[in-house]
């Protein structure tokens, strides 16, 4: 069996996406997702995604990472398949739509950017030397003055695999505040390598830099190696709403994938 796939990626980050609205495709099926990410052997991602029906939604995103096991939200995964969605006439310009998390909102706006509404987060952990919150998934973020000299495949995998993260797992950001907002690097858990960039890791690093600056409301723009994002939010202590993740989310190219 052949099914038909598309390639997007959102600031670097690439995905591999199924319209699966009539179910062909098997999502229990982790070594065959594991082998369309693999990016020697397979069509290469960070992760896959399916676009599936729901009755009151436009649609169900179902996210998996590129290891093949069904995972947590992904941001950049969220606004690409909000684009896919547009392309295949499911939505216009506006939708709302069903993930692992719950439901989103996005809006395409007039240049093609998608911007994708965020859960709330009411809880942030502070212990001075690393922030830890849920952004949709679990992000650790560490503040450095230089980024660029960190080694964030090691550093970031020692922090993956520690006592504390090892069962669960975590992503890990590496932030630098800069003059026009922030730059961020990220180990993604599952993918378990450095991305280019990370939706929910650049979420959760905007609302550590409120946090760490002071800023009550606004938004942060944020520099990811794959490109550039925003993250707008309003906060109140350390709990966020009106959070937004705004970026670019593009097709690559289509293709079949002999099933079997």
């Amino acid at each position: 069996m052949e099914t038909k796939f598309y390639k997007y990626q959102g600031a670097g980050n690439d995905f591999v996406i199924v319209d699966n609205r009539d179910e062909h495709f098997d999502g229990d099926n982790v070594e065959l997702i594991a082998s369309i990410c693999d990016r020697r052997f397979g069509v290469g991602a960070d992760g896959l995604m399916l676009l599936q029906s729901h009755p009151e939604h436009d649609f169900v995103m179902r996210y998996f990472n590129a290891d093949g096991r069904e995972a947590s939200m992904c941001g950049n995964g969220g606004r690409c398949i909000v684009a896919f969605a547009r392309k295949l006439g499911v939505i216009g310009n506006k939708t709302t739509f069903l993930a692992v998390d719950g439901v989103h909102e996005a809006v395409i706006d007039a240049n093609g950017l998608v911007n994708l509404k965020m859960q709330n987060v009411s809880k942030v952990e502070n212990n001075g030397d690393f922030f830890f919150l849920d952004t949709g998934s679990p992000h650790y973020v560490r503040f450095a003055d230089d980024i660029d000299s960190i080694d964030v495949v090691n550093e970031g995998r020692q922090v993956r695999n520690s006592e504390r993260f090892a069962a669960e797992g975590t992503n890990v950001n590496f932030v630098q505040l800069c003059d026009n907002g922030i730059k961020v690097y990220t180990y993604e858990r599952g993918v378990e390598d450095e991305t280019l960039a990370c939706g929910t890791g650049i979420t959760a690093s905007a609302l550590c830099a409120a946090i760490r600056t002071g800023k009550e409301e606004g938004y942060f723009p944020v520099e990811a190696k794959g490109g550039q994002l925003e993250v707008s939010f309003k906060r109140s202590g350390n709990q966020f709403t009106e959070i937004w993740l705004k970026g670019p989310a593009t097709f690559v190219f289509d293709g079949t994938i002999a099933i079997d």
